[in-house]
């Protein structure tokens, strides 16, 4: 019986996935987390927690190495609130185009009387707006979200460049071949009259567009960050924006440098906000922890690498180590000196940890226990599992 805790309001859809083998409770002893936005980097992990699986994309509330130190796999649910972004930040790129909530609030605002109609005619003019038709659009980041983006503005008439340096197989597939790929950031925003930035928040994209970026753009242009707070530098934006030097921003993140400007538009982090995407990424957690605790298999981890295998032997070792030389020699000589048969193998590594698949035949139940004892034993093994085939 696996123990699943849960942080946050998880979609009851998401929790259907899990069957008679899976108690969902609020247990210290947890073997899964299923969370959202829920802060976990001062909490102290259960040596009994397998994995954690967060409900959307970003995992910067997770610590990443203290897991691993734990033994602990980290899974995302990239592109399972994918539509959800790309439908708001092309309702953002039309509402900025369209004056359209400063026509609402002159709306909501007008006092009553016999001539609103009137004067609704004459007012109407001062609202005056442009068409995304023939615009250009600059899509920073072409993955889940990006290529989503990209392909719905080119339905909508727009040019598109779009710059991707890490552009994947998968991620090319979904793009149209109208879509012009720019070499570098800056021939990608040069002729643009809206840049949306779409990239993943690490080392290298954190200020990723500065004063440097938004020096190779049009006066004009309307900047869109509804990816993560800090990718846009928001001072560089203030000061662009004080000089003429850009057009307006919109956002999806809070921060004081950008508070109570008539140039700045910013919504509540409501990117990923709909009651689908929030089911789509349940059910993705849900059944990333499944296929995990079941067969080890790895798919969407966020601090190791993904490694999937057929399970069709009778066990499965599965070991979280540090990726450090001679892991594997100790491993196998230690299953050859108790006569046990690796039928498959299965190695990877990322960064400093690695993840190792070995598939097994028989052996006694009362071997099992020796096995990952032992196993555990060797020096930088962090977590041991002994899985059997159902």
């Amino acid at each position: 019986m696996y123990q699943i805790k849960t942080y946050n309001a998880i979609a009851k859809q998401g929790l259907a996935e899990f069957g008679d083998n899976y108690r969902i409770n609020q247990t210290d002893d947890a073997d899964a987390y299923l969370i959202r936005s829920v802060n976990l980097r001062d909490q102290e992990f259960p040596k009994t927690l397998k994995a954690i699986a967060r409900c959307g994309a970003g995992f910067n509330n997770i610590p990443l190495h203290k897991a691993l130190e734990n033994g602990t796999v980290v899974f995302n649910t990239p592109g399972g609130n994918a539509n959800a972004v790309k439908e708001l930040v092309i309702a953002t790129m039309i509402i900025a185009s369209r004056n359209i909530i400063a026509a609402a609030n002159w709306s909501a605002q007008a006092a009553p009387g016999a001539d609103i109609t009137l004067r609704t005619e004459k007012e109407k003019t001062s609202f005056n707006g442009t068409e995304l038709l023939g615009k250009t659009v600059a899509v920073i980041g072409l993955g889940h979200v990006g290529s989503l983006v990209a392909n719905a503005c080119l339905d909508l008439g727009m040019k598109v460049v779009g710059y991707d340096p890490y552009l994947t197989v998968d991620a090319a597939w979904r793009l149209s071949d109208k879509i012009v790929r720019a070499d570098s950031i800056a021939d990608a925003v040069k002729d643009a009259d809206f840049v949306t930035v779409h990239v993943p928040k690490n080392d290298e994209t954190t200020g990723l567009i500065a004063d440097a970026k938004i020096a190779q753009m049009k006066p004009t242009t309307i900047l869109l960050n509804y990816s993560r707070l800090g990718i846009v530098d928001n001072k560089a934006v203030v000061e662009a924006l004080d000089e003429g030097r850009l057009g307006k921003y919109y956002t999806d993140f809070s921060d004081a440098v950008i508070l109570n400007r008539d140039d700045v538009v910013i919504m509540p982090h409501i990117g990923g906000s709909t009651v689908e995407a929030e089911i789509n990424c349940a059910r993705m957690a849900a059944r990333e922890t499944i296929e995990f605790l079941e067969t080890g298999n790895i798919k969407n981890s966020v601090n190791l690498p993904d490694v999937q295998a057929p399970f069709d032997s009778d066990h499965r070792i599965t070991l979280i180590h540090q990726n450090i030389p001679n892991m594997i020699g100790q491993i196998s000589t230690y299953l050859a000196g108790q006569d046990i048969n690796i039928e498959n193998l299965v190695n990877k590594a990322k960064g400093k940890y690695a993840y190792t698949m070995i598939d097994i035949d028989e052996i006694s139940h009362d071997k099992q226990e020796d096995v990952v004892e032992n196993l555990e034993k060797i020096p930088a093994v962090t977590r041991v599992r002994f899985l059997t085939h159902k």
